[in-house]
């Protein structure tokens, strides 16, 4: 078989690209490898055609070169395509270096026996070098992008392989010597800087000298043995890829451990050293990992100062760039007063202060430096580690212009009100008199329009979520602050107060504050609750509310309210809700009024349900000590058993009756597309995990455009027999896409009642699709005329292309609009019908077809479908 043409490779490499896995299942899957490294050597295929190849197996060598013996298979015939280049300038060099790298890496195949390793790595070494250019490898011109090429591929198998390098740390230096950098100075630079490191880690975690190899200056090409002994070493005790900085302590101690001779200890910091003076002629990006690399490597490290970092301190520390000054900060959090002093610690607060103030600054960019200030590496630490504090010489007055402010964005004032809290805990009790406003003031007044915000009725959810956001952040940095406190609860109690329809975000803040806001916000909520009229509107609200924080207190107001809510739980809903609050109750102790409730409600609730949750409750009641009643309605850690339900007591008796939230083993997806009837219908295919029973699934459509969805009743569901479609009739109110939540509730083979909620799913445009009635043959192009005219003049008419990719028209229409066609006359003209539910119509003429296209003439008596209509078209050619 010849090379294929460039046509066939765009449609082979579009159709992997859209699913490789499926693309390598198929017929054509194993051949795509080998076809690969074959057309590489045509020429038939241009040079920009086969650099599209090369993109391929660098985007998915895991894929194409699956295993060890493929990937060294693949390496050496892209070795074998190098060589056989011409000596002219040719495109194809650098990604033929990348591509054999990384199918060298992906498929596990370097190595010490692995004769494409041993024939690339020289190679490489010496591009990188300057000694392999003119050998066949390529003309002059080249030099300098191979060079940078070959760098990137030596540093990417040093990542790979850490210690790989380790024997020609005295040649890369060299490459940098001083009469000049040979070759391109950032991929030499970072190069150097990655082999240093991981050399400087295996030598000290082995407790080895260095061994003169920051000296050695072994050919690349000749017989200088790659120390694949160090990078087995850095297999044992690196992770490749890891980010080096903030080292463990126990990766200081190992540092440590490395003890250089005076000699090594001077040639160490003559490399850093010239790493450092080479550092300016680096990109930002660059130049921060460089830095971080050296200060992980010095870091620990006995008797190399960090002195040496002084002339790149100075000249950093007014950089723009953001990655620049992350590494400015990271060598502070590292070196501490040993590199920087008070005046540069005083330089980089004021710097930060200023910078963050800055107007135009990117939302990004203003959290980076605020961040940097919340979390300032200090010279001197005060208190435990880990409390947060402010830096030592950031003083209130310097924060002024950092205070936050309502019309900020949320995240901006989360961030700033964090910065506010720190300056309201070193405040204590002082007032700043005849200074403005004190920290702890401006606090308390940011609150309150926090709360009058989230307490405005029908205002957006995310008010409401930004305002318990701010309360939590508070009551986390002023937890031992009563002074604060007190007017946080009061503030929260106002504002469930005004919205209790909140109490879902209340429930959400009890659980994450600590005992210091938790406890007297509790006790304040449960008396707001009981305070209520039984009637009150928003019931079902206090009762979620009055189950999270319901105790021993107050137990006569409690169960009064109780009481006088339980005539107006009708639904089953409240009625769960009131029984939750009495379990909340058992939980807590409360006995005497609690049992005369509970006989109440099994002779009044409507519901069987709950009739029968509340006799357990009053039998357990009854007849359970306090310890037992714990255990028994108490999380479960065995399978309760129907059958034993009321006799077992430690088994959980709530879970057999309770509707328990549960990973849903339940996997719902759209299946074909069912074109007939009055209204449109979802079929809707159901697959299991486990056996199912009394499967109920509930839809809900967000907003108005769908009436609403009745439920889907399965009997009985088991993994591996198939099971009939489910069908679902749709009822949109105007023909728009939407989604479909899905909450599932079902039992288990163990009789518990589950509740699950299931990933969305898509109600596309062509789903509402429906066909008009099949007019008498014979008049169906009289028919579908009839149509074309009623849509004017009170519809609209539009004109548009469509793309036919390789499909044709037939193709195209036997595909997606087959049940609509009214007048066909294949295989290039077409006159299709559609209904849109409710009353709209969609008439569509696909005349004159092209091989590119058709040019497709619409009118509809609804302009708001034309967008939806010119997408779905569009969208036709790649559709499966």
């Amino acid at each position: 078989m010849g090379p294929l043409s460039r046509e066939t490779w765009a449609q082979r490499l579009g159709a992997f690209r859209a699913s490789p896995s499926a693309f390598m299942a198929g017929p054509e899957g194993e051949d795509l490898g080998r076809d690969l490294l074959s057309d590489l050597r045509s020429e038939k295929l241009s040079e920009q055609t086969k650099v599209s190849l090369l993109a391929l197996s660098l985007e998915y060598p895991a894929e194409l070169w699956p295993d060890t013996p493929a990937a060294e298979a693949a390496v050496t015939s892209l070795l074998d395509t190098l060589d056989l280049l011409p000596p002219r300038s040719s495109a194809l060099r650098r990604p033929l270096l990348l591509a054999a790298t990384t199918a060298l890496v992906a498929g596990g195949a370097l190595g010490p026996t692995s004769g494409a390793s041993l024939r690339l790595l020289p190679l490489l070494l010496g591009l990188a070098s300057g000694r392999a250019l003119g050998q066949g490898i390529g003309p002059s011109s080249e030099q300098r992008p191979l060079q940078a090429t070959a760098c990137e591929c030596l540093r990417e198998l040093e990542s790979c392989k850490p210690g790989l390098l380790g024997g020609y740390l005295g040649l890369l230096r060299g490459l940098l010597g001083q009469g000049g950098p040979v070759g391109p100075v950032q991929p030499l630079s970072l190069l150097l800087a990655l082999a240093l490191r991981n050399t400087l880690a295996i030598q000290a975690r082995a407790r080895a000298s260095l061994q003169g190899l920051l000296t050695a200056r072994v050919s690349p090409t000749g017989g200088g043995p790659w120390n694949w002994t160090l990078a087995e070493e850095g297999d044992a005790h690196l992770q490749p890829q890891v980010s080096p900085w903030l080292a463990s302590e126990e990766e200081e101690c190992g540092l440590s451990a490395l003890e250089p001779s005076p000699e090594e200890a001077l040639e160490l910091r003559a490399a850093v050293a010239q790493l450092l003076d080479t550092s300016y002629l680096l990109t930002p990006v660059a130049q921060a990992q460089l830095l971080w690399q050296l200060g992980w490597a010095l870091r620990g490290l006995r008797g190399q100062l960090p002195v040496l970092f002084k002339p790149q301190l100075v000249r950093l520390l007014g950089t723009a760039q953001l990655t620049l000054l992350h590494a400015v900060l990271a060598l502070k959090a590292a070196f501490g007063e040993a590199l920087f002093t008070a005046q540069d610690e005083a330089l980089l607060l004021h710097r930060l202060i200023l910078a963050a103030q800055h107007p135009a600054l990117p939302l990004p960019a203003h959290l980076f430096y605020l961040h940097c200030l919340l979390s300032f590496p200090e010279n001197c630490p005060l208190g435990p580690t880990g409390e947060e504090a402010l830096p030592l010489l950031l003083e209130p007055q310097l924060c002024c212009g950092l205070l936050p402010s309502l019309l900020l964005d949320p995240m901006a004032l989360l961030a700033r009100l964090h910065l506010l809290c720190l300056l309201c805990a070193e405040d204590e009790e002082k007032e700043e008199k005849g200074q403005g406003q004190s920290p702890r003031r401006y606090l308390e007044e940011l609150l309150a329009s926090l709360w009058q915000r989230a307490a405005l009725h029908g205002g957006p959810r995310a008010l409401a979520t930004l305002c318990f956001q701010a309360s939590y952040l508070v009551a986390h940095c002023l937890a031992g602050q009563p002074t604060v406190l007190r007017p946080l609860i009061r503030g929260l109690a106002h504002l469930y107060r005004a919205r209790p329809v909140l109490a879902p975000h209340f429930v959400d803040l009890l659980d994450q504050v600590g005992s210091e806001l938790g406890e007297p916000l509790r006790v304040v909520l449960q008396q707001e609750v009981v305070s209520r009229p039984g009637g009150d509107e928003a019931l079902g609200w206090h009762l979620q509310m009055l189950a999270k924080v319901a105790d021993r207190d107050a137990q006569s107001a409690t169960l009064s309210f109780l009481q006088a809510a339980a005539v107006h739980c009708t639904n089953w809903g409240l009625q769960q809700a009131l029984l939750q609050v009495c379990r909340a109750l058992l939980r807590a102790g409360v006995g005497g009024g609690l049992a005369d409730l509970l006989q109440a409600l099994a002779r009044q609730l409507e519901d069987p349900d709950g009739r029968d949750h509340a006799r357990l409750y009053y039998i357990l009641l009854s007849h359970l000590s306090a310890p037992k009643l714990g255990v028994a309605l108490g999380p479960s850690l065995v399978v309760p058993a129907l059958a034993s339900s009321l006799v077992a007591e430690n088994q959980g008796f709530a879970a057999t009756l309770m509707v328990q939230e549960a990973p849903a083993p339940i996997q719902l997806s759209v299946g074909a597309r069912r074109a007939e009837g009055p209204v449109p219908v979802l079929q809707l295919q159901v697959e299991v995990l486990e056996p199912v029973y009394s499967l109920e699934l509930r839809f809900r459509v967000e907003g108005q455009l769908y009436a609403p969805l009745g439920a889907v009743h399965v009997p009985c569901l088991c993994p591996g027999r198939p099971a009939r479609p489910l069908l679902l009739p749709l009822q949109p109110r105007r023909p728009a896409p939407t989604q479909l939540d899905i909450r599932a509730l079902y039992t288990t083979t163990t009789g518990l009642t589950c509740y699950a909620h299931l990933p969305p799913l898509p109600v596309n445009f062509a789903d509402l699709f429906l066909p008009f009635p099949q007019p008498p043959e014979g008049a169906t192009l009289g028919f579908f005329e009839e149509l074309w005219e009623s849509c004017l003049p009170k519809g609209t008419e539009s004109r548009l292309w469509c793309p036919l990719g390789p499909q044709g028209l037939e193709d195209l229409v036997s595909r997606h609009l087959e049940p609509f066609v009214v007048v066909a006359q294949p295989p290039t003209s077409y006159h299709i019908a559609i209904r849109l539910p409710p009353d709209s119509r969609l008439l569509l003429r696909l005349e004159k077809a092209q091989a590119e296209g058709v040019p497709v003439v619409l009118r509809t008596d609804d302009w708001s479908v034309l967008p939806l209509v010119g997408d779905y078209l569009r969208g036709l050619a790649t559709a499966v």
